[in-house]
């Protein structure tokens, strides 16, 4: 017989014929003549109960049904007698695939504090929060494949190798063969990295921008989905040093036309996820509503989970240049009360605070901001005719902040060459990169998205070492 996901045997499809399902027991509770058996398989948040009567299982037969064991049972497909689920199995065959002491078993009944299951990381998925998070995580990766297809763009992998710096940030991870302890050296002292595997320095990529450029300038609409790295030494609820990102590449797009599609396209995986996924959100959102509950009441979230992200879905992103932000900052209650941890003025990289204050306390929505100052911002952004500022953009989620950031890219190459002299990148560094300027360069952009960041704003999770299965954070590589 084959195996039936338990999510296919709640819709009933199956209701009066035998069937086989198999996976792992939540609960088990019963009495002299029948036991209740939970059993879920990670297809859904919800377990389907297993009715095993006393007259055709011992004792003996259940003593290894605990929770955690692996089971494979056998049985009929009925309509339920009891209230919380619409169809149960009535067991016929139990056999026990896997067993789980539990006297050692760490996910019993109860409630674990994520602090908790973060050191069980390797368990937590059979938790209903973890099983549900990663499912909306499994399903906004497929919607972000499906969008960029339906729209003709070409995937492309980039390295996760490389020798160049993207963002000019210097957080990078050294990719080395040689010797840590006595490396071969130039005559100055210096590590010799021609001695190296690659011939000279490399690092894992901060992001695959500067190739997807390159893919851009002959398939004009191209994507990327990898991970990313950076050697940050941040402990914060909003930083890994290894996570995802999402990097489209647009020919003949300029700022607007990059905005509006980066809005269409987090419109649409949010939309995806609650057509495909609502259980699971429904569950998350109950979760951080109990969590709201222990809050001060200014701490509180105005919407819920599911009002927030249908919100979002139903309304258009409000549009402010970065003058306007600031202004909007000075003259704001919360900067003349000095509610401000960090500085406003005009040419300040906006902080988080400064973020959530403009799309949560200010708009109430979802903000695009543009045109920052060029000294803030990363060499490759297109210098607008002010002089001061670049076509950059950002877009600020409630609750996270920034969640993408892109700009429509500079293709003008004397403009690029002195923006790279600026920071200190030498052009025989980026050779490549400024022939496609030479070499039937156009107006393009692009931006970036945080995968990680995404899938916090769509599950409501409050760090994001809870929505990647195995968190990279500084002094932290278990697993």
């Amino acid at each position: 017989m084959q195996r039936t996901k338990v999510k296919d045997l709640l819709s009933g499809a199956a209701a009066g014929q035998d069937v086989l399902l198999k996976g792992w027991v939540r609960t088990k509770r019963g009495n002299k003549y029948v036991n209740f058996i939970a059993v879920n398989d990670g297809s859904t948040i919800n377990n389907i109960q297993v009715v095993a009567d006393a007259n055709n299982f011992s004792e003996e037969q259940l003593k290894d049904v605990t929770t955690g064991a692996a089971v494979s049972i056998s049985g009929e497909l009925i309509a339920s007698q009891g209230k919380g689920q619409a169809f149960e199995v009535q067991a016929k065959t139990i056999e026990v695939l896997g067993k789980a002491d539990p006297e050692t078993y760490p996910l019993q009944k109860k409630a674990h504090s994520l602090e908790f299951l973060r050191e069980i990381a390797h368990l937590r998925f059979r938790t209903n929060t973890f099983g549900a998070v990663f499912r909306v995580r499994n399903t906004l990766a497929f919607a972000v494949h499906k969008f960029f297809n339906e729209k003709g763009f070409v995937y492309m992998h980039t390295p996760i190798i490389t020798a160049s710096d993207a963002e000019g940030a210097g957080e990078m991870f050294r990719v080395t063969t040689l010797d840590p302890v006595n490396p071969p050296r130039t005559e100055n002292g210096e590590v010799n990295y021609e001695e190296d595997f690659f011939g000279k320095a490399t690092n894992l990529t901060v992001s695959g921008q500067l190739e997807g450029e390159l893919a851009a300038m002959a398939f004009s609409d191209i994507y990327t989905f990898g991970p990313t790295f950076r050697a940050e030494n941040s402990n914060t609820t909003r930083h890994l040093a290894e996570f995802w990102m999402i990097e489209p590449e647009m020919a003949f797009y300029d700022l607007k036309m990059n905005a509006d599609l980066a809005e269409e396209f987090i419109k649409y995986i949010i939309r995806y996820a609650l057509e495909n996924n609502r259980e699971d959100i429904e569950f998350l959102g109950q979760r951080l509503t109990e969590e709201d509950k222990a809050k001060p009441q200014n701490e509180r979230q105005e919407m819920t989970l599911l009002e927030k992200l249908e919100f979002v879905v139903n309304n258009d992103f409000e549009r402010v240049t970065y003058t306007e932000a600031i202004d909007i900052l000075l003259n704001s209650n919360h900067y003349k009360k000095k509610k401000f941890q960090y500085e406003v003025s005009w040419g300040i990289d906006l902080q988080s605070e400064h973020e959530r204050y403009l799309v949560e306390k200010h708009f109430k929505k979802p903000v695009i901001v543009t045109d920052y100052p060029k000294d803030i911002k990363a060499f490759y952004m297109r210098l607008n005719d002010d002089g001061k500022t670049v076509a950059a953009m950002d877009i600020l989620a409630p609750g996270i902040g920034e969640i993408v950031g892109g700009s429509q890219r500079e293709e003008r190459i004397d403009i690029l060459v002195e923006r790279m002299k600026g920071v200190g990148i030498h052009e025989e560094d980026l050779w490549w990169y400024l022939d496609t300027r030479r070499f039937g360069g156009c107006p393009h952009a692009g931006f970036g998205l945080g995968f990680e960041r995404m899938v916090q704003f769509v599950t409501g999770m409050g760090n994001i070492r809870d929505v990647i299965p195995f968190p990279r954070t500084p002094q932290n590589a278990e697993f």
